[in-house]
């Protein structure tokens, strides 16, 4: 599974930094979301998806590669 952050969309919500904490780090400038790793670990799936699914802008994409 790979997953990204779409920059032109995210508006800084927090929400999946806050669902997948080792997935997604926050930019110290303006609060934008960034994927960690694009390839996602087994174990942090679940909680990447939930994350794309919250996030009020639809900015993270998820693919299952």
């Amino acid at each position: 599974m790979k997953v990204w952050v779409d920059s032109e969309r995210c508006q800084g919500h927090t929400l999946c930094s806050m669902i997948a904490p080792d997935s997604f780090q926050l930019s110290d400038i303006d609060g934008s979301s960034s994927a960690i790793d694009e390839i996602v670990p087994a174990e942090h799936q679940d909680r990447v998806r939930e994350a794309a699914q919250s996030c009020p802008e639809q900015a993270i994409i998820v693919t299952d590669e």
